[in-house]
């Protein structure tokens, strides 16, 4: 508190004086500046004067040599060279005639920016601040704006617009004339009569689909909305189709213009086929169909599809069917489905999950090897990752027929990829169904045993697509496998109420296997970006699978294990986890899986506690054979880390060597407290282990360097500041024990707790005059060890007073006549001591010291010990001292001399 009293004050003081300084100092720099422009502007007037006075050539000699030496002479006034009125009459003319004027000054140098736009190629030399840095990309509502632009500024723009506006002309031209009753004509005719001219713009279009092809196909489709209109009109607005009827000439209309599309290779027109196709039952619905018509009706559009995959490769059309297809099933499963529909529905599910199977071969075959979107990623996993969801929703908890279908997909997989992986142009889709075989069949183990199908689908699927998109390059795959990713553990925690009881399998849950799938989901995903370069992404990933990882066991554990027990699970199942992280890091190194191992090592200290706690010692119960494990394992672990960064391996092995003294003074000291000793041998058991690993750190550092050896030598000093550390912090708490040593007599010095400590200020010594040259530099070792030995000495003989005298060990100590005297006697013969030796040896610090350790002793007596005059103990302290200052007297009268180094004489 003093010190920091006399920093504020300090402070407080400085801060005016080094203000007035900054002041002072900024007034002179200020005055200096002006003095050199002064001297500067001189200069230049005497510059541009000399040519001026050197001009006249018919002035006279002398005053040309006057105005030459006024010229050379300093501005202040010094003296210039040498005039022949000076010369001696002897000496010729030392000036030589002036054969030319002199030549003008250079004007100054213009600004840089008028050379600058006077000369463009030396502008363009100047070197620039810096490359520009690249633009931005476009923002999502920038590429919308100019895909707009596109479409209205390429292609046949006339017939796009024409054909937009031809539709709402007609339309508030119909709606405006049925108002005004102007239509007074049938409606069947007038609907006839709009179909006609549809039909009539469809021939025409298709016989201009040569020379005209973008008008033609405009016109095409904008015709086949026309007759689709019609139909709807005639079914909806004026009833005078049936449903089926209107449905029959819907489906010949689209099937029409997917004809077209094909025929003409339009993408164009088979979009808006399969789309209009798709929409046809929702417009024409009444709200009372049957959904086997429905599905059916969707069958044939798939059907479509696939036939036109057969013959074009048409990505968008493939998605616009599966969006579609999968997105109403699952919007009517989600609405009407109760499970007497299950043997009418399962049929459509079936066949719609082989369309969309065969529809990327297709689609691969028709694509060219070199395009890197061989592998249609969207279709290749959406569509196992939809439709086992929706066999999910079907089978509703029946979990061992959703594993049986999770093997039949995951045995199709393998076929397929069995089939594929030979063949060099669909190497890449075969490994896709290489990795969804694996993940079915995976998946099949926790379907047995649980409901949780969506969550472990999410992150099989996630890892796959992140795979695939790192593979091919391409964002929009990894954002979807990031995706569902996080899904996956949404659906986790929204099916948390299903955790499995008590009477399921251990381990052997759905819960628990499900879990540790989105953890290796996580970890494929973290091995993918580490392996493409992107790391910040990579350690994201693990972190994710590491949390998964560690949350599955402890969650299983605690109900597996009993609570006694359970912190010898968890230091196993750390060492476990460090341990495999160092083993994959052993083969492909990462800090990140360094760090796992070293997070390991440093749990294991809380844990340590935990088990003190739940069985009195670390090692009780299952603790010594958790233990052994954490011992061999992390031996293991940390030879592992020998591959990677030293700094995190050097880390680690310090941890290392910090744990297992901890642990073991936790075993020592239960050891000491069940053998009924003394609280010296208690204190003394906890220290042991650290006392014995700071002298193997000073005396036998090889044995402690392993297994990393000399790249463990740059942590010698922090591993020996640590262990020292610990140890003077237990010296500091041990001052406060009384140093019980029963069932041994207390003797001074000889009793386990003052060897220990006595040990501890050796340990140091041995350190701050360590030959390696890893003590701290400039340590003030002499006063430091002095004052650790008379605080010892100081507490021995207040032990002594205790045991010996009977004073009692509590805060009436301090008021102790016993206690008192003996302070003063032993402090007294300690200056004596220093004065006595100082003397003898010259050593003037070791004298003062001394006699400021009686002066203190004198300030006892006069303070503390005259309280105690009344009794024999404080006579006793007052005798002592003075005795002792009369030998003192008489050896050591005056202090030694300082040494005052001579001067050598001069020569």
């Amino acid at each position: 508190m003093e010190a920091l009293l006399f920093l504020g004050v300090a402070l407080l003081v400085a801060a005016p004086i080094m203000s007035i300084v900054a002041i002072v100092t900024v007034f002179s720099l200020r005055r200096r500046v002006a003095g050199l422009e002064s001297q500067i502007e001189a200069l230049q007037a005497r510059a541009i004067a000399v040519p001026d006075a050197a001009v006249d050539a018919a002035a006279p000699e002398g005053d040309w040599q006057d105005g030459a030496v006024d010229a050379a002479s300093g501005p202040s006034g010094d003296d210039g060279p040498i005039t022949d009125r000076d010369a001696p009459s002897s000496l010729a003319d030392p000036w030589p005639p002036r054969s030319a004027s002199v030549p003008p000054p250079l004007p100054p140098a213009p600004p840089r920016a008028a050379w600058r736009d006077a000369d463009p190629a030396a502008a363009a030399s100047e070197p620039t601040a810096g490359p520009m840095p690249p633009p931005a990309g476009p923002d999502p509502l920038a590429r919308a704006a100019r895909w707009v632009r596109s479409w209205f500024t390429t292609g046949n723009v006339p017939v796009k617009i024409g054909m937009l506006v031809l539709f709402a002309g007609v339309a508030a031209l119909l709606k405006y004339a049925s108002d005004q009753g102007y239509l007074s004509v049938p409606v069947e005719l007038r609907l006839a009569a709009v179909a006609a001219a549809a039909i009539g713009g469809l021939a025409f279009g298709w016989h201009r689909r040569d020379s005209h092809r973008t008008f033609a196909l405009s016109l095409q489709g904008g015709m086949i909305g026309i007759l689709l209109l019609v139909v709807f009109a005639a079914y909806k607005q004026f009833g005078m189709l049936p449903g089926g009827i209107a449905f029959a000439a819907s489906v010949a209309l689209v099937a029409g213009a997917g004809v077209l599309a094909v025929l003409q290779n339009a993408r164009a027109l088979a979009v808006f086929a399969v789309l209009a196709g798709f929409l046809a039952p929702i417009w024409l619905s009444s709200g009372g169909g049957s959904h086997v018509a429905l599905f059916a009706y969707y069958a044939v559009l798939n059907a479509a599809i696939l036939g036109i995959a057969w013959f074009r490769a048409w990505r968008v059309l493939n998605l616009l069917g599966f969006a579609f297809t999968f997105g109403i099933g699952t919007l009517w499963g989600v609405l009407r489905y109760s499970p007497g529909d299950f043997a009418t529905t399962q049929p459509f599910l079936a066949l719609f999950f082989a369309f969309y199977l065969a529809i990327p071969l297709l689609y691969a075959r028709r694509r060219p090897p070199s395009r890197r979107d061989i592998v249609d990623g969207c279709l290749v996993f959406g569509t196992p990752l939809v439709a086992f969801s929706l066999q999910a929703g079907l089978l509703q908890g029946r979990t061992f027929a959703l594993a049986l279908c999770a093997l039949g997909v995951a045995a199709i997989y393998a076929a397929l990829a069995w089939a594929l992986l030979r063949r060099s142009r669909e190497a890449v889709l075969g490994q896709a169904y290489a990795l969804l075989a694996v993940g079915f069949a995976t998946l099949a183990v926790p379907l047995a045993l649980s409901a949780r199908a969506t969550a472990c689908v999410f992150a099989l699927e996630g890892a796959g697509l992140v795979w695939l998109g790192l593979r091919q390059r391409r964002l929009l795959p990894q954002l979807s496998g990031v995706g569902l990713q996080l899904a996956a553990a949404v659906a986790y925690a929204l099916g948390i109420t299903a955790w499995p009881r008590p009477v399921a399998p251990m381990f052997a849950n759905g819960g628990f296997v499900g879990a540790l799938l989105i953890a290796l989901s996580g970890l494929a995903i973290a091995a993918a970006y580490r392996q493409a370069g992107r790391v910040p992404v990579a350690r994201i990933a693990y972190v994710w699978a590491l949390a998964w990882w560690l949350g599955a066991w402890i969650q299983e554990l605690g109900r597996a294990v009993p609570s006694a027990s359970l912190p010898d699970a968890l230091l196993v199942l750390a060492v476990v986890t460090g341990w495999l992280a160092a083993e994959v890091h052993h083969r492909r190194p990462d800090p990140a899986l360094g760090a796992t191992l070293f997070a390991a090592l440093l749990v294991a200290a809380p844990l340590a506690f935990w088990q003190m706690q739940t069985h009195v010692q670390p090692f009780a119960g299952y603790g010594a054979p958790a233990w052994a494990v954490f011992a061999a394992l992390g031996f293991r672990g940390l030879v592992c880390l020998r591959a990677g960064e030293d700094r995190l391996a050097r880390a680690a092995q310090l941890l290392w060597w910090l744990l297992w003294p901890l642990v073991l003074s936790l075993l020592l000291g239960h050891v000491a407290r069940v053998a009924g000793l003394a609280g010296g041998w208690f204190a003394v058991a906890i220290a042991l282990p650290w006392l014995v690993v700071s002298a193997l750190s000073l005396w036998r550092w090889p044995w402690l360097a392993q297994p990393l050896g000399e790249r463990f030598d740059p942590t010698r000093t922090p591993l020996r500041g640590a262990l020292l550390g610990v140890l003077a912090l237990w010296w500091l708490v041990a001052l406060g024990n009384p140093g019980d040593s029963a069932p041994l007599p207390w003797i001074a010095l000889l009793n386990p707790l003052d060897l220990a400590q006595l040990g501890v200020v050796l340990l140091l010594a041995r350190w701050l005059w360590s030959p390696d040259g890893t003590a701290p530099q400039g340590a003030p070792r002499v006063p430091v060890l002095s004052l650790l030995a008379f605080v010892l000495v100081t507490v021995i003989t207040l032990r002594a007073a205790h045991h010996w005298g009977g004073a009692p060990w509590n805060a009436r100590l301090a008021g102790s006549s016993l206690a008192q005297t003996s302070l003063t006697v032993v402090w007294s013969i300690l200056g004596v001591l220093g004065w006595i030796i100082g003397s003898r040896r010259g050593q003037r610090a070791l004298w003062l010291a001394g006699a400021v350790l009686m002066a203190v002793v004198l300030a006892k007596l006069v303070l503390v010990d005259r309280g105690h005059l009344g009794n024999l103990w404080g006579i006793g302290s007052f005798i002592a001292y003075g005795l002792l200052c009369t030998v003192v007297g008489f050896f050591a009268p005056a202090p030694p001399r300082a040494v005052v180094p001579r001067e050598e004489a001069p020569a």
